[in-house]
């Protein structure tokens, strides 16, 4: 559950109340990558994905560490 909110923190600020779907937090990982996510561009590739993947496991590694450092 960390990473889906994650992503919503590095892209929104906010991350939802109810928890989002599967698609949509693909494709919210995959712009933090670089997708653009036009009307026109279908779905996410493998390397934006991946790109998106790594902030947002950077973030939660950052966020584990504070924790445990009672920091947050």
């Amino acid at each position: 559950q960390l990473e889906w909110q994650a992503a919503w923190l590095l892209a929104e600020k906010t991350p939802p109340k109810k928890t989002p779907t599967l698609r949509e937090v693909i494709r919210r990982i995959a712009m933090l990558g670089g997708f653009l996510a036009r009307k026109g561009d279908g779905e996410p590739g493998v390397k934006t994905l991946w790109q998106g993947f790594a902030r947002v496991a950077s973030f939660v590694r950052g966020v584990e560490t504070m924790r445990a450092n009672h920091a947050l």
